[in-house]
């Protein structure tokens, strides 16, 4: 029983996580420009922020919940800012002087964690994908008691964590092969991206504005 419950919670979290969103072109970023250290714990980051909206889907916070859906505005604009500065920071970021600083002073590690969870934490509508994953996969059905939840969470965290240590690694393998130039473009591409990211939401969240 409980086995079940951690095994669909490390499916959850593996579907969750591996949409390469912002996040994921971060932690590619991070990895290349400084180590799989900082990838890995850019990941485990946006991981501790899912795990914490599952958390509220998991055990049906329901004012939280209906705090997000009254100011579902709201938190799309500031997700949005927040994700479009990291977009435009990283695009005009210089490679060179961001490795020399690192090797000055050392990774800092606790912003790396900090900063891809803020990221993450700004989508509050994640506890939404989380609801309609608990609902369509059965796993709301199967939790007869309370503390079934926690199964599910820890799934979750494992399923999250083994998929940001996999592509960390696998974009470590061949960090090395890298040359400044395709570091610059990796900059550049991965800002554009994360960029076209916020502009594609904005488009959309304004024609169901539109719509409704």
């Amino acid at each position: 029983m409980f086995l079940t419950l951690i095994a669909k919670g490390i499916l959850i979290g593996l579907l969750v996580s591996i949409p390469l969103g912002p996040i994921g072109v971060l932690v590619i970023q991070r990895t290349v420009n400084k180590s799989r250290m900082a990838g890995l714990l850019s990941g485990m980051g946006a991981a501790l922020s899912d795990t914490v909206y599952a958390i509220i889907a998991g055990f049906s916070l329901t004012f939280v919940i209906d705090f997000i859906r009254a100011h579902e505005m709201m938190f799309q604009v500031v997700g949005a800012v927040v994700v479009l500065i990291l977009g435009v920071h990283i695009f005009f970021s210089n490679p060179v002087k961001d490795i020399r600083r690192n090797r000055l002073r050392g990774n800092t590690h606790f912003q790396d964690i900090i900063s891809s969870f803020l990221v993450t934490f700004s989508n509050p509508l994640t506890v939404f994908v989380f609801l309609a994953v608990f609902t369509s996969s059965g796993v709301a059905v199967s939790l007869e008691q309370p503390y079934h939840s926690f199964f599910v969470i820890l799934g979750i965290l494992t399923g999250a964590f083994l998929w940001w240590f996999s592509l960390s690694g696998i974009v470590s393998l061949f960090r090395h092969k890298i040359n400044l130039r395709i570091l610059w473009w990796i900059n550049k591409t991965a800002g554009a991206i994360i960029i076209l990211f916020v502009l594609i939401t904005a488009i959309v969240v304004a024609q169901k504005g539109l719509g409704s």
